[in-house]
């Protein structure tokens, strides 16, 4: 026999059982309503006082880098050569282009028009100090190189003060330091375009441009003695009391046959300062150089006499200063 109370609890138990499937069947026939947009504002809570605000996510990537230059060879790729000449530094740079089966002569570089002497920006030369084009003086610096072909007569060369031109782009021939005729040869094919030196002295060289089938020849000068002897005579006011430096001094003048009165100065000081193999050796040359082969014979033998049989340096050296005596003593007597 159910009491009122398990009655009760026994109703409602089923009450809830009941209520609860007819709740699922309902969500299962109804569909969800949409949730509410959620303002932009509140997708990304401000930060609270004292801490740094959240980073900007970066955008979408595409797959693709960005920033990045290939290297990629050039066609006609940059070049330099050097050369010392004297005591003057000159140097080239330039870009080399190719044949690739051209017409260049008239053709690709044409006739009687500015070339850049090259391929990309100026043909670009820097001499280190002075030098002379034809006799006339051309200061140190860096000029731009270019070559003006003529079919009917002798080419030239045209050095620019401007440097910054792309080729010819701009050329002011009021910018030339100098134009001057030069040479040009016939030479063995040559594919790339060539710069190099030849003929070179302590006083000159030639510059020469190699293309195709022929050769650009630029004769150049430096004043080397010029150069030299003011350098000397700076480092004499330095050391006038150098021994070495005074024979040194005029051994060199003594080798290019310059000004023999200084030369005779200079070594009668050397030797009064300390006298030695080496500086009565010199200045039995420059007496003998000067056709005084009397004179020249003491100071050999004077040489000769005080020089080291032991030391390596004056046993290679003496064989020609035997054979320059007796040569000497043949024409004296």
């Amino acid at each position: 026999m159910f009491t009122a109370r398990s009655l009760a609890l026994r109703f409602g138990l089923l009450l809830t059982l009941s209520t609860g499937s007819s709740l699922a069947a309902l969500a299962q026939t109804t569909p969800a309503p949409a949730p509410a947009p959620v303002p932009a504002s509140a997708a990304t809570p401000p930060p609270l006082a004292g801490e740094p605000a959240p980073a900007a996510l970066p955008p979408p990537s595409t797959g693709v880098p960005t920033g990045i230059e290939l290297l990629l060879p050039q066609a006609s790729p940059r070049a330099l050569v050097s050369q010392t000449v004297g005591l003057t530094d000159v140097t080239v740079e330039y870009h080399s282009p190719s044949v690739r089966g051209r017409a260049v002569w008239g053709g690709l570089v044409p006739y009687e028009q500015v070339w850049r002497a090259g391929a990309n920006e100026n043909t670009l030369i820097r001499f280190s100090t002075p030098v002379l084009l034809n006799g006339q003086s051309v200061p140190a610096g860096q000029y731009s190189y270019y070559v003006i072909p003529h079919q009917d007569r002798d080419w030239e060369v045209a050095l620019n003060r401007v440097i910054t031109h792309w080729g010819t782009d701009g050329y002011d021939p009021q910018q030339d330091v100098i134009r001057v005729p030069v040479q040009t040869e016939q030479a063995q094919f040559q594919e790339s375009l060539l710069y190099w030196f030849s003929n070179v002295r302590p006083n000159g060289a030639h510059l020469n441009l190699t293309w195709e089938k022929r050769t650009v020849v630029l004769l150049f000068e430096v004043e080397v003695h010029k150069q030299v002897l003011a350098g000397v005579e700076r480092a004499l006011l330095q050391q006038p009391n150098d021994w070495e430096l005074l024979a040194q001094a005029a051994d060199y003048l003594v080798q290019n046959n310059l000004q023999p009165e200084r030369a005779l100065s200079w070594i009668n000081e050397s030797i009064r300062l300390q006298s030695e193999v080496s500086n009565n050796w010199i200045k039995a040359r420059l007496l003998a150089q000067q056709q005084d082969y009397g004179t020249a014979i003491v100071y050999a033998r004077k040489a000769i006499k005080m020089g080291d049989k032991d030391d390596e340096a004056f046993k290679s050296r003496l064989p020609n200063m035997r054979l320059s005596l007796t040569e000497w003593q043949a024409r004296a007597y």
